[in-house]
């Protein structure tokens, strides 16, 4: 059975059908914006299919998650790193499943996670998704996970939970996605914010809301 997402006070632990409830909110989340993602496509090339290929990822994520037969932190995110590697659709995909990797590796051989483990995975994540880019380009997705693992670790020494975590976590993607037309001229020339860095967004208010 999934934790109840109510008794997340500071120090509770989550595991692997607490990684399957965020993932499946998140999922249901990113479908209704699939299309105004897409609208937002314009870097690296301007093929309107980042939306559309972020949720055929996150799909993947999502049914691997469901089908690992375990409540293990490590294990399910195991399944979920790999269900996005096989899923991973375009530019957009690729840095998801790497992001998904980094999870992996950060929750690896953890029963349960807690806030210091989470905010340790996502700078794992970070540098996981940073690595799978030959040419690093700011003001992308890649901008947005920084900035979020950045967010993540400024709140160590605060003793939050995950609710403020999460808070502090989308505020975060949300600031460093309005932000991206000031680093990448094309977006500022297109007038739109990065269509994966949007994305991200949508991925973590999904997380967001399920806690």
């Amino acid at each position: 059975m999934t934790q109840n997402p109510f008794t997340l006070v500071p120090g509770a632990r989550l595991n692997g059908d607490s990684l399957r409830g965020m993932i499946t909110a998140a999922t249901t989340l990113f479908k209704p914006n699939v299309e105004a993602i897409n609208a937002l496509n314009v870097f690296p090339v301007p093929d309107g299919d980042t939306g559309t290929n972020m949720f055929l990822t996150l799909r993947e994520v999502l049914s691997s998650a469901n089908e690992a037969q375990t409540v293990k932190a490590s294990d399910v995110a195991e399944a979920m790193s790999k269900g996005a590697l096989v899923g991973a659709r375009g530019n957009s995909g690729v840095i998801l499943s790497q992001f998904f990797k980094g999870l992996a590796i950060g929750f690896e051989n953890k029963a349960d996670f807690g806030v210091e483990d989470l905010t340790n995975a996502l700078c794992e994540a970070k540098e996981q998704a940073y690595n799978a880019v030959g040419n690093p380009v700011e003001g992308t997705l890649l901008t947005v996970i920084h900035d979020v693992s950045d967010a993540a670790q400024s709140q160590l020494s605060k003793g939050i939970g995950f609710h403020e975590l999460y808070d502090v976590l989308c505020e975060a993607a949300r600031k460093s996605v309005a932000s991206t037309p000031q680093i990448l001229p094309v977006l500022r020339e297109a007038g739109v914010v990065d269509a994966g860095g949007q994305g991200f967004y949508i991925l973590l208010e999904g997380f967001r809301r399920w806690i």
